[in-house]
């Protein structure tokens, strides 16, 4: 359920990393789903309170959000704000996605590629967490932290509880929903590039909300058109996992981290893409997390 998933995140991102758990100072719980205990669904207590006392952090602040598959990012956004202004040192950024009822029950009602819970079908299960910490001078950090939303395509795509079956559902126009992403994402991401004062070439690696692979080597190809010039690498994982939703770009970045991929000093772009409609970018520079994983 989504709580084993983020629960088991949270110990092996610690595992990875250079702290205990009662160091840290803010826990963000950012997953859709919140199973427990099976398919209970869980509005109260929050599910960072949950983890916060399995995990043994006492000291940690925490509380939930909810931003559709930008969750996790939305997240990082809103702890690095709490960081930047020196209000915590370190903090981590959980979520649990259990959406395997999501596709489950779109089996029986999906007749045609054009029914609108086609999408239900690409979901995957995953649990995932990150721990921000406060740089030091000089050293590598995130750089930027950028999010639209663009309301007018909110039905675009509606999740909730299925009415005759355990678990949810969701609807979705991915067709409308491509388009858009296609028309809109560039310009947004240029702002984001030049706030950062870096070319779209400059970008070593980009993660892109893992959605299907017609519209992220479309998207990839509309990206080159728009800057005159392509990232280095795009990172596709989505026909291991599937679409993790909000826990997707860290799912690639675990499987790239553990299969040495990655290098000190790249340049990394994280592109979220997700009901609202959600537009965001986070780049920040690798640093020696490089080394800690796939020993």
């Amino acid at each position: 359920d989504s709580y084993d998933l983020s629960l088991n995140a949270a110990l092996d991102c610690l595992k990875h990393s250079s702290y205990q758990a009662e160091d840290l100072e803010m826990i963000i719980c950012c997953s859709i789903t919140k199973y427990k205990d099976g398919m209970t669904y869980v509005w109260e207590p929050p599910f960072s309170l949950y983890v916060k006392e399995a995990i043994g952090a006492p000291r940690a602040l925490n509380f939930d959000i909810a931003n559709a598959c930008a969750g996790m990012l939305t997240g990082v956004l809103i702890m690095n704000d709490f960081i930047s202004r020196g209000v915590i040192k370190c903090g981590m950024v959980i979520s649990g996605e259990n959406l395997t009822s999501a596709s489950r029950n779109a089996v029986p009602r999906v007749k045609t590629i054009l029914s609108g819970q086609l999408a239900s079908l690409t979901v995957g299960d995953c649990g995932a967490a990150v721990i921000l910490e406060r740089s030091e001078e000089g050293k590598a950090k995130l750089e930027i932290s950028n999010f639209v939303t663009l309301a007018k395509y909110s039905d675009l795509c509606i999740g909730g509880p299925c009415r005759d079956a355990p678990g949810a559902q969701m609807t979705t126009q991915a067709r409308k929903i491509h388009q858009v992403a296609i028309a809109d994402t560039p310009p947004i991401m240029g702002r984001a590039l030049k706030e950062f004062g870096i070319e779209c070439g400059d970008i070593d690696h980009l993660v892109p909300h893992q959605t299907s692979m017609r519209a992220i080597y479309s998207g990839d190809k509309r990206l080159g058109h728009y800057f005159g010039t392509r990232v280095k690498n795009m990172i596709v994982n989505l026909q291991e996992y599937g679409n993790t939703a909000s826990t997707s770009h860290f799912l690639a970045l675990y499987r790239h981290l553990n299969e040495k991929r990655f290098k000190s000093g790249e340049k990394m772009m994280l592109m979220a893409l997700a009901s609202g409609l959600t537009v965001g970018f986070v780049i920040f520079t690798m640093d020696d997390l490089a080394d800690r994983y796939g020993n």
